[in-house]
Formats: C-alpha cells, sequence, structure tokens
C-alpha cells in the first residue's frame, strides 16, 4: 500500500507498523489469486448484462405497484431476467419472501406431500432448517408435523458427497433431495459445481422424477455456472445474500424447472394465483440494479476472504478453504478454539464498519440456533450478510465465519482491526 494509505491506518486506526508490513507481504502474495477472481467476475458480469439485454430491461420496469400488484411488468422482467441468468425455465423473486430459510420453505412445502420423503445428501442442514423440516422443536407446522419424513446422507469424514451412501439411501419414497451449497456452520468445504454436477446426475440415475433442491445461499457468482446448469431442479436463495448486490433492501429468490417454481409461488400466495400478485411497491429498482453488481460485489468479498484467509494462516490459524482453494461459496472460517479469540475477532470486525462501529456485540440466544450466536454486522441493510459480517456459535471449536464485504477496502480495514485487538490483548505476539 502507498506511504499516505499507510500512515492513514496507522494514525486513524490505530493499525501497528507490524501489522500493516505483514498486511503488504500478504496481498502481494495473494496477487496472482485476486486475478483469477477477477477473471470469473468478468463472465458474470457480462452474463448478467446479457440477460438484461435480451429481456428488454428499461426504466419502465423500476416503478411500482401496490393492491395485487396485477400485470406488474417490472416484477415479471425481473423474474424473466433471473431465470436467463440462473439458466432456468422460470424464476420467483420477491421482497416478500424474507430470507433464504423462506426461500427453501416454499420450495420444500410447495413440492412435498404427505408420505414422502426429504432426503439430505450433504449432511446436516443449516440451523434454520432444523425447525422447518421437524429435526428439532414441536407445533410449528413443520414438515414431519404434515406427514413428510426426513433422512440425510452424512458427509465423509473429509468433507465431501458421499456418493455410496446416496445409492444406498434413495427409495421410493424420497420426493425431494436437498443439497446445501455453502458450509454453514460447518468445517467443511463448500461444494463446487463439478462436485455438484456428479451427485445430482447420481441422483437422477437412481430416481429420475426426484426433484433436487440446492441451497444456494452464500454461492452465486462465486464461479461462471450455478447449480441448475449442473442439473438441479431449484435453487433457492436471498437477497441480502449475493444476488442482491447490497442493494436489495430485502427477498428471496426461487429459479429452476417451470413446475416446481409454480408449486413454490403457490405457497408464497395461494393454489390458482402463484406468481400473478403481489405488489413491488417500489422495490424493483434496487433488486434489478443489485443484481447488475451482484459480480463485481461477490467478487470484492471473495478478495476479502482470500486476503483473511492467507493473513490469518499466517499469524498461526487454521483457515478453510485456504487462500489457493477453489471456493464454491463466500464464507471464510477461522478456527480460534478457544472463545475469548473468536468473540475478540467478530468484534474488531463490528469495529471497522462503517455503521455501528461504535457497537460491541455480544453473544446471545437467537432464534433458531441450539446455542449462544455472536453476530458482528454492521450493515447498511440489517442482516445482509453480502455486507461484510462475521458470525459464530460460541461451542468448540470456536470457529468464525467471516462472509461478504461491499469493497475489500471495508474487509481488510476489519481484519486489520481484529488483529490489533488481539495484539493489544496479548493473545498475539508478532
Amino acid at each position: 500500500m502507498n506511504y499516505k494509505t499507510h500512515n492513514f491506518l496507522k494514525n486513524e486506526f490505530g493499525i501497528s507498523e507490524a501489522i500493516i508490513k505483514i498486511a503488504d507481504i500478504t496481498e502481494n502474495e495473494i496477487e496472482q489469486i485476486f486475478d483469477g477472481i477477477d477473471s470469473v467476475k468478468a463472465y458474470n458480469q457480462f452474463k448478467v448484462i446479457r440477460s438484461m439485454q435480451q429481456n428488454n430491461v428499461s426504466d419502465t420496469h423500476f416503478s411500482g405497484t401496490t393492491g395485487y400488484g396485477y400485470d406488474d411488468r417490472g416484477r415479471e422482467v425481473l423474474d424473466a431476467v433471473y431465470a436467463d441468468v440462473f439458466k432456468a425455465e422460470d424464476a420467483l423473486v420477491r421482497h416478500q419472501i424474507v430470507s433464504g430459510t423462506h426461500a427453501l420453505a416454499l420450495c420444500l412445502f410447495g413440492n412435498l406431500r404427505p408420505g414422502q420423503e426429504l432426503l439430505s445428501i450433504t449432511g446436516k442442514p443449516y440451523d434454520t432448517l432444523e425447525e422447518l423440516i421437524g429435526i428439532r422443536g414441536e407445533g410449528g407446522g413443520s414438515l414431519r408435523e404434515f406427514g413428510v419424513s426426513y433422512r440425510q446422507v452424512d458427509l465423509l469424514e473429509d468433507g465431501s458427497i458421499d456418493f455410496n451412501g446416496i445409492k444406498n439411501s434413495i427409495s421410493d419414497k424420497t420426493s425431494v433431495v436437498l443439497v446445501q451449497r455453502s458450509r454453514g456452520y460447518g468445517w467443511r468445504p463448500s461444494f463446487k459445481m463439478d462436485d455438484m454436477g456428479k451427485a445430482i446426475a447420481l441422483v437422477k440415475r437412481i430416481k429420475n422424477d426426484v426433484v433436487v433442491l440446492v441451497d444456494n445461499c452464500y454461492g452465486e457468482f462465486v464461479e461462471t455456472s450455478e447449480p441448475t446448469e449442473a442439473g438441479a431442479d431449484l435453487i433457492a436463495g436471498s437477497l441480502i445474500k449475493n444476488p442482491g448486490g447490497g442493494l436489495a433492501l430485502t427477498g428471496g429468490y426461487v429459479a429452476g424447472k417451470k413446475e416446481f417454481v409454480a408449486k413454490a409461488a403457490y405457497r408464497l400466495t395461494t393454489p390458482g394465483i402463484g406468481k400473478k400478485v403481489g405488489s413491488s411497491l417500489g422495490h424493483n429498482r434496487p433488486m434489478f440494479q443489485g443484481l447488475f453488481l451482484a459480480p463485481h460485489v461477490v467478487a470484492e468479498s471473495l478478495k476479502g476472504a482470500v486476503f483473511c484467509a492467507a493473513l490469518m494462516q499466517k499469524l498461526g490459524f487454521e483457515t478453510s478453504p485456504l487462500p489457493d482453494e477453489k471456493r464454491g461459496d463466500i464464507i471464510q472460517a477461522i478456527k480460534f478454539n478457544d472463545p475469548e479469540t473468536l468473540i475478540l475477532f467478530c468484534q474488531g470486525i463490528q469495529k471497522g464498519s462503517p455503521v455501528d462501529a461504535y457497537v460491541t456485540p455480544q453473544p446471545w440466544d437467537m432464534p433458531g440456533y441450539d446455542s449462544p450466536v455472536i453476530m458482528a454486522a454492521g450493515t447498511f441493510i440489517q442482516g445482509a450478510s453480502i455486507e461484510l459480517s462475521a458470525d459464530a456459535p460460541i461451542k468448540p471449536p470456536y470457529t468464525a465465519y467471516m462472509q461478504g464485504g461491499l469493497v475489500y477496502e471495508h474487509v481488510k480495514l476489519g481484519i486489520l482491526i481484529s488483529v490489533q485487538m488481539m495484539v493489544d490483548r496479548g493473545i498475539l505476539k508478532l
């Protein structure tokens, strides 16, 4: 970094000369990895622009509707653009979808019926899906309470997909197969398109009428293709993660085969109405523009994750993925092995944020989780994990999961402040 930036970090943020020097060395070492990220970004950026052009996106599509939202042309074109970007037959993109978990719930409740089975082939799903499925909790109207059974194929010890386990687990009752692309709160690799394509092909060879649903949260635009191109029937995600580009104020999406998207839409509204209603209330513009920016923002986030992995590894911490490892999502895991260091890291990320930098996050009992969780997120949009955030369940091995970053410099600053706090506390010695 140049002399002026060096001095600004030192004088305004209290970052020591030693930490700045290590950061400079780290950035030089990962320069070629950044070039690879930029190459993927360029492809995805051109893909998004072309999809918008082919669907004749116009500023007339940005105005909102009210009430029932009949004939909302902007809403219809946004669905078409998403379908093109994800190489899908159809898509459902709505601000009324409140989260990625909600988008997945639409797919599951829309496409499963009593007596059928949901099979997860990537082990235990993300924590917030447990009560939805019925693994945990009672009385909430879970899939289990509606007569849908659940089984899972655990991952192998190295975190890879158990292909033999899949062969032995698919039964006549299996109707939906769930794949979680990202690591979630797990010390395992995210799944890349090559492995996902092999797993989906195997499932289809065994039982062709199974609906393969991919939880695509945190994975959009990390590679040059998406799970729908690898054979998935449905994908779902959140607009305050990758595809919203940091501009979508809320929302989620479903994309895939037209028949299955329609059933998800019936669950969002009602059978017979589906996608034909739902006023956009002025949300169309940020959702269009957020998608336009998404490839660039995801690339910034990935660069921040690579920097984090390289720097923390240099300081003696175990990281996953490694700096030069191929990635399938934007999440960076750092293992601290004690709660104090973990909490300090998250507090440093918060301190480096443009919003609520003065706040000191503490662990608390969040709804949907089975242990106290600390969440650092000084974001412009509440809970937006395409903006820089770091969170962790407070349980061994005390691993932090960092994700997001609209701009690389923000991620870098948050990490440098965290490291400085560890040095000041005597946890790290440089």
